[in-house]
C-alpha cells in the first residue's frame, strides 16, 4: 500500500514540479502548483519511512534522501515566505533534481516500481 501512495504521488509530483520549473514564477498558477506539489511530496516522503525493500527491512541510505527532501521543502517555504527567492528557487530545483535521481533508483533492477514496468 505505502508503495503505491508513494509511487503515484511521486509521479504526479514530478509532473508538476517540472511544469512549475518551465513556467512563469511568481504568478497564481505558479504558488497553487506549488502548493499541489508541497502536499504530493508530503505523500512521497512520509509513507517512503515504512517502504523498506532494499535493506531487508531496516532504513537504508535513501532514507536519508527522504530526510533532507523534507528539510528541504521546509526551508524553500520559509525562504519565500521571507523573499528570499533565489534560495527558495535553489532547494526547490534540488528537491525536484533528488526526485528524479530517486525516482531513476526506484526503476533499478530488483525494486518493486522495476516490477511493475516490466524491465
Amino acid at each position: 500500500m505505502f508503495i503505491w501512495v508513494h509511487f503515484v504521488a511521486a509521479g504526479l509530483a514530478i509532473m508538476l514540479g517540472l511544469i512549475n520549473l518551465v513556467s512563469e514564477k511568481g504568478t497564481q498558477q505558479h504558488r497553487l502548483i506549488g502548493w499541489f506539489w508541497l502536499i504530493l511530496m508530503s505523500f512521497v516522503t512520509v509513507p517512503s519511512f515504512w517502504i523498506r525493500e532494499i535493506n531487508d527491512g531496516d532504513f537504508s541510505w535513501i532514507h536519508l534522501l527522504t530526510i533532507w527532501t523534507i528539510v528541504s521543502m521546509g526551508a524553500a517555504i520559509i525562504s519565500i515566505k521571507k523573499g528570499y527567492i533565489k534560495t527558495h528557487a535553489s532547494f526547490m530545483s534540488g528537491t525536484m533534481l533528488g526526485a528524479i535521481i530517486a525516482g531513476i533508483f526506484a526503476i533499478m533492477p530488483g525494486r518493486f516500481i522495476n516490477s511493475l514496468i516490466g524491465y
